[in-house]
């Protein structure tokens, strides 16, 4: 399981036992694998500063669970044909010893094996600075995260554009990817190419009608150019003056004049957008995804086929320059980013679960401070009940009234203004790691 409970009880003699009791009962029981939480002598200040300190600290708790949640949903968007490779790539900066500073761990064994980083928060500082060093640490995260996932998105939205003109039919989709220069008559005053979409069961009926559907249009000058799964692009040369009659006969005999005109320039605008956008793309994040297939559009899991003719030299529909810059696979900025400030997020969220702890047990247990944390990890969903149950009746005797209300739902703890189910004898704190569940 990913789930982990992060509790507290004192550390005279009597409680020591209680923990060994507890350690003991789960460990045959299977209930749950159980290690020591090692946490700081930190100073303790005034009991009231505690207080307020409690309460800030379970604001900071929300805000960073909710912050590593939502950067672990980015790494899974930016890793959208790679989500089997997510959680591997959702790490922590592990091992505080010189030798192991690289180290990167997977999220179990980091919090198992948690140590308190002294060079990143000085145990000796006072209480109310660690904790401020931490949620301005994560605060600055989350504004980071704004604005690097609000460029992505901008990015992902003009791509989206972009596809939306590269699918569908031949009546919808750009054509810029599938005529070329050599399909037109070009720069004459009186001659003009037009496209048709003619119906794959009209093929003859296109080939034996065009050229009597108006007055002077081209013999001999239709040519089959694409075609999709239902129709074909058929060209056809005329003298520009018929065009009107030319399209309401076309349209009686249920062909189809697509409005598209020749611009080179046009052509070459539309295409290096797509390179930089995709460019954008491949800098921006992993993008193994992104390779295109001979024969095929610019984004191969949306669209009708479109097959190109004529020109065994011309490059099929989609396939031109991008085709290139698609190859490659690796990491960009955005994916190292997000790795990295995850990491360092989800550090700074156990840090503030051992703070808690601290700050709890010396409000629970008062002074001079002295107890023991200790992480369970409930070894099956099934026998979290029973693991509470056992927790309960091994440390009743701290708190007779809040043992008494868990087993009567109608016992109010005096004072207390939190629901019975989120107050025990003993302190606790609950620690998920099923970040995309």
């Amino acid at each position: 399981m990913s789930e982990f409970w992060l509790i507290s009880a004192p550390g005279d003699e009597e409680n020591l036992q209680a923990l060994q009791r507890m350690n003991t009962v789960t460990s045959k029981s299977n209930l749950s694998y159980n290690t020591k939480f090692t946490i700081p002598d930190f100073k303790v200040g005034t009991l009231d500063s505690l207080v307020g300190l409690s309460d800030e600290l379970g604001k900071v708790d929300i805000f960073a669970e909710s912050l590593i949640k939502r950067m672990a949903q980015s790494v899974v968007e930016v890793m959208e044909d790679a989500k089997g490779k997510v959680q591997e790539n959702l790490l922590a900066n592990g091992g505080l010893k010189e030798k192991m500073k690289c180290l990167k761990k997977d999220l179990t064994s980091f919090v198992t094996h948690f140590e308190w980083d002294m060079a990143k928060y000085p145990a000796k500082q006072p209480l109310v600075s660690i904790a401020d060093t931490l949620a301005k640490q994560l605060a600055q995260i989350e504004t980071d995260l704004k604005s690097r996932t609000a460029a992505y998105n901008a990015l992902k939205t003009n791509l989206e554009n972009l596809e939306k003109k590269s699918t569908g039919n031949l009546f919808t989709r750009t054509l810029s990817d599938i005529v070329s220069k050599e399909d037109f008559v070009l720069d004459s005053e009186y001659l003009i190419t037009l496209l048709v979409i003619v119906p794959k069961p009209s093929y003859v009926q296109w080939q034996k009608t065009y050229e009597s559907l108006s007055d002077m249009v081209v013999p001999r000058s239709t040519k089959l150019i694409a075609e999709d799964n239902e129709c074909g692009l058929f060209t056809v040369t005329l003298f520009r003056k018929v065009i009107d009659d030319f399209k309401t006969k076309a349209k009686e005999n249920k062909f189809t004049v697509r409005e598209f005109y020749y611009d080179e320039k046009e052509i070459k605008r539309e295409r290096e957008e797509m390179t930089r956008l995709l460019s954008d793309r491949k800098q921006q994040y992993q993008t193994s995804c992104v390779a295109l297939k001979k024969g095929s559009s610019t984004f191969p899991d949306h669209q009708v086929k479109v097959t190109p003719l004529g020109n065994p030299d011309r490059p099929a529909a989609g396939q031109n320059d991008r085709e290139r810059e698609s190859e490659g696979e690796g990491e960009g900025p955005l994916l190292r980013w997000l790795k990295v400030n995850f990491s360092e997020a989800f550090i700074a969220w156990i840090h503030v679960k051992a703070l808690r702890v601290f700050v709890e047990s010396v409000l629970r247990y008062g002074l001079p401070v002295n107890f023991q944390a200790v992480l369970l990890q409930p070894q099956k969903k099934s026998s979290t009940k029973r693991l509470r149950e056992v927790l309960n009746s091994v440390f009743r005797h701290l708190d007779e009234v809040a043992a008494a209300s868990i087993l009567d739902a109608s016992v109010e703890i005096p004072g207390l203004q939190l629901s019975n189910q989120d107050y025990f004898p003993y302190v606790y704190f609950h620690i998920d790691l099923g970040l995309l569940d």
